[in-house]
């Protein structure tokens, strides 16, 4: 079973900016989709970003257009979320998600937390105004 573990969280000003990073126990990371989903005390799991391994494709949601990148390095097996102009409201659990790829699939990974069935544990991010 490929394992997760997302590091990087913290409380940090609004304003600020923050990288996360999710490290993957795979050695065919290539060939995933993976994303980035929120969830803030109260509310339900919102996917952010997405990103297809394979061909890089991204997805994002329309609340951190413009001011989240998710970005992978297949070497290192890593994915990152690097986070700018970062809002009270960005506060929650971050958690890095994935399911296997299908085969030849290059476009565009779910954003919906439902459709990924591997998980890592979460890292908590903490945005004060």
């Amino acid at each position: 079973q490929v394992q997760l573990v997302e590091s990087g969280g913290t409380s940090v000003q609004a304003g600020g900016s923050l990288k996360l990073s999710c490290a993957t126990s795979t050695y065919t990371f290539s060939s995933y989709c993976m994303a980035w989903v929120r969830q803030a005390p109260g509310k339900e799991r919102e996917g952010v970003a997405s990103i297809n391994t394979s061909s890089g494709s991204t997805s994002y949601a329309d609340s951190v257009k413009g001011r989240f990148t998710v970005s992978r390095d297949n070497a290192k097996n890593t994915l990152y979320l690097k986070k700018s102009s970062l809002k009270p409201e960005d506060t929650a659990m971050y958690y890095c998600a994935a399911k296997v790829l299908g085969f030849g699939y290059f476009g565009a990974c779910s954003l919906a937390p439902h459709d990924h069935n591997i998980w890592g544990q979460g890292t908590q991010v903490t945005v004060s105004s």
